[in-house]
């Protein structure tokens, strides 16, 4: 299974004092980034939904916020005209026994915290009172983001899936060619060692010859690379096929697959197997760039 690193949802929920939209992106990540930003009515939540993003989602760098929109009249002021009478009566009694004019405008008395409440608690006692509620709405949020991720993950298969069919043909024709540029290379190096023999006029041990082709053949046989190449192939489409998002395990057979055909580029001097090195690169490349969005 595919699952982009990119993607983005949302949600909205009504309630009698208003209305919470919930909305969550997600961009490339190599960890676990996550960030949640949350009105203040709101904010007991942050961590409980930071564990649940965690519990929900692989890797990425996630962002969720949340929005309210007030229903009319949830934010009209209300007077707890109980408090407020409460500390007038006692301003009174502090001025009667100083001897002091007692205040006739009572509106400063409004500025005490707690005697004027906007109703926004609504929200708070809300996310206090049911905060299952609450995960059921994060839960749909990331739902609603995953159903996206899938959707660009499924097209970034088809991608990978055009280039690694492109870099099996690669593979294929580099192996038809490293068989004849083999065979090529050994008979030009011996007889660059006969003709060298031949100018000293030394005698010619067909062994010692055998030797020196077998060393030199060492050095620049990819056959080994050749076959870890078709083995890091089908590994990757095993990996592809598996069931959770593997993004981080097809990067690595990627870096695998780069360190064989660097090293056959650096071993093989026939030109048609090296342009045939370098198309195989590009595929690589091209695959790459889509694996840094997978999950």
């Amino acid at each position: 299974m595919f699952l982009s690193m990119t993607g983005f949802g949302s949600k909205s929920y009504d309630f009698s004092w208003g209305t919470v939209l919930f909305e969550i992106t997600s961009v490339n990540h190599k960890y676990q980034d996550f960030s949640v930003k949350l009105p203040k009515e709101l904010l007991s939540l942050e961590n409980k939904i930071l564990t649940l993003l965690r519990s929900l989602i692989g890797r990425g760098k996630v962002k969720l916020s949340a929005e309210i929109t007030w229903a009319p009249g949830a934010k009209i002021p209300v007077v707890d005209e109980e408090g407020l009478m409460n500390f007038y009566n006692q301003i009174k009694k502090i001025t009667k026994r100083n001897n002091l004019a007692s205040p006739n405008d009572i509106t400063n008395l409004l500025l005490i915290p707690g005697v004027i409440d906007l109703n926004e608690n609504s929200a708070e006692h809300a996310a206090h009172e049911n905060p299952e509620i609450w995960d059921n709405m994060v839960k749909e949020v990331v739902n609603s983001l995953m159903e996206m991720k899938k959707n660009e993950g499924e097209k970034l298969r088809v991608k990978i899936e055009n280039d690694l069919n492109e870099l099996e043909k690669f593979l294929k024709s580099m192996n038809e060619l490293w068989q004849k540029a083999k065979n090529d290379a050994i008979e030009s190096i011996r007889t660059r060692i006969e003709n060298t023999l031949k100018h000293y006029n030394l005698e010619i041990d067909e062994s010692r010859i055998a030797f020196e082709v077998s060393m030199a053949a060492d050095k620049w046989d990819v056959s080994e690379e050749l076959t870890r190449l078709e083995s890091h192939i089908e590994k990757f489409r095993i990996t592809m096929n598996l069931d959770e998002s593997s993004g981080k395990k097809l990067d690595f057979l990627i870096q695998e697959m780069n360190r064989e055909i660097n090293t056959m580029g650096s071993k093989v001097a026939d030109s048609e197997f090296r342009w045939q090195v370098v198309e195989a690169k590009t595929c690589i490349e091209r695959m790459r760039e889509q694996i840094q969005n997978i999950e």
